[in-house]
């Protein structure tokens, strides 16, 4: 793979061993090794461990928080939101799987930015909430618990990286289709 700098490398190859090993597993020279360089050469492009795990995990939940936001003001119906969502978590987990792994299992360790990042995720998942709830207020969705809702479509699309990655020849617009009809109408006939 052909990367634009040299810190995108870094970040990459950080990505890898973090869903590998865990961040706290992976050393600064564990990263050095696996792009065949010496760990003293990582610094001229990086600052530490700890801001490459925030370079991937921040940017990552800019990007939910972000289109979360455009999903949520958008003209849609409900249930036409609900659909974006899941594209927007199987686009996002596709294109990185690594990436997905250290904000599902590695968020924790944040220092810096760990306050920012859960705001992001509180603020991605209020307006979650709302499309739920203006579903079910609008007589869109069933007349259920918005939480167990949000918590149940979240808890497979948050962890779609382990799956995603062991299905190389997947139609992800298929997939995306069959995963939205089975998150929003479920397995009822």
């Amino acid at each position: 793979m052909k990367y634009k700098t040299r810190k995108e490398e870094i970040i990459q190859t950080s990505t890898i061993l973090f869903k590998q090993r865990g961040f706290s597993a992976v050393t600064m020279r564990d990263i050095a090794k696996a792009m065949g360089i010496k760990a003293a050469s990582l610094y001229n492009h990086i600052n530490s461990k700890q801001e490459i795990l925030s370079d991937i995990i921040i940017s990552l939940a800019e990007q939910f928080t972000q289109q979360m936001k455009v999903i949520k003001n958008s003209n849609e119906n409900n249930i036409d939101k609900l659909k974006q969502i899941v594209a927007l978590h199987v686009d996002i987990t596709s294109n990185n799987p690594y990436g997905m792994a250290s904000l599902n299992n590695d968020w924790m360790h944040l220092e810096n930015e760990l306050e920012y990042y859960l705001k992001l995720r509180k603020d991605y998942e209020n307006d979650f909430r709302i499309i739920i709830e203006k579903g079910i207020e609008d007589s869109e969705l069933v007349k259920g618990n918005s939480e167990v809702m949000i918590f149940s479509m979240l808890s497979t699309l948050r962890s779609l990286y382990i799956w995603l990655p062991k299905k190389e020849d997947l139609d992800i617009q298929k997939f995306t289709n069959e995963l939205s009809l089975v998150l929003i109408n479920g397995i009822n006939k």
